[in-house]
């Protein structure tokens, strides 16, 4: 039986370790028969990424900063050498200063906000727009990024990173407009509170795990493998009428009015 993904070809940027949604989305794809490259930012996160990327058949591995320009041009300009297409792509890249994601909103300075908004929203218009022409000479191709319900709605301590994603996902719609015509799609997984190294900077974060356990319809907390099978549906043909949208991988915590 023919893979959902057979012949793809995809980049991954984000993954940190074995535990991250973007690894998840990474073994949902290749599972599936795609071929897949990776990226790393620092020394810090190179070995891990190596070592998960090596026990995928064919993957490539890049370094690459996503507010460093000049290695986003570098980094397309690789994968158009090596595969001279793209299939699709995970974004599952976020960041805000420890500081921020502590006390209030209120207090947020201009360099908090810049480093957040910059990482987390505008990277995925830069990485986008590089990949466009690779997405386009595949006859098309899906983006997916990374959200969470604290761009919708307050969620206390997740401060700048809401507002961030308020703009991501913003980012997703005008994304999706302008590259449809190419049969370029974009989307957004909002994914339940999961139990990542970067969740777990922010304040609370284990009664939010226990809330949302207790509330969402499925009486459970998001698993990554659910947001790596919902990537790599959206990744896939049986995808190919959605564009533009918020898909939610919560247990169904997101339909409640309290």
């Amino acid at each position: 039986m023919t893979k959902l993904l057979e012949g793809k070809k995809g980049l991954i940027l984000g993954v940190a370790n074995k535990r991250s949604i973007a690894w998840a989305i990474a073994q949902s794809a290749s599972a599936q028969g795609a071929q897949l490259a990776f990226t790393f930012q620092g020394e810090r996160l190179e070995e891990n990424v190596r070592e998960l990327a090596g026990t995928l058949p064919g993957s490539l591995v890049f370094p690459c900063d996503v507010m460093m320009e000049d290695q986003v041009d570098t980094l397309f300009e690789k994968l158009r050498e090596k595969w001279g297409r793209l299939d699709f792509m995970a974004h599952c890249v976020a960041y805000a200063k420890a500081e921020d994601l502590e006390g209030s909103y209120l207090k947020t300075k201009k360099d908090g906000f810049d480093t957040a908004l910059g990482v987390s929203a505008y990277s995925l218009t830069l990485v986008t727009q590089k990949a466009a022409p690779l997405l386009e000479a595949a006859g098309g191709g899906s983006v997916v990024t990374l959200t969470y319900l604290g761009g919708e709605r307050v969620a206390p301590g997740y401060n700048i990173m809401g507002v961030a994603k308020a703009a991501l996902q913003s980012s997703v719609r005008y994304l999706a407009y302008d590259l449809g015509p190419k049969n370029i799609r974009v989307n957004a997984i909002s994914a339940g509170p999961i139990n990542t190294l970067a969740a777990r900077g922010i304040t609370g974060f284990t009664d939010i795990l226990k809330m949302a356990r207790e509330k969402a319809p499925l009486k459970r907390n998001t698993e990554t493998a659910e947001v790596g099978d919902t990537a790599m549906f959206l990744f896939s043909g049986l995808s190919r009428g959605i564009t533009g949208q918020t898909i939610y991988v919560d247990s169904g915590y997101s339909i409640l009015a309290f």
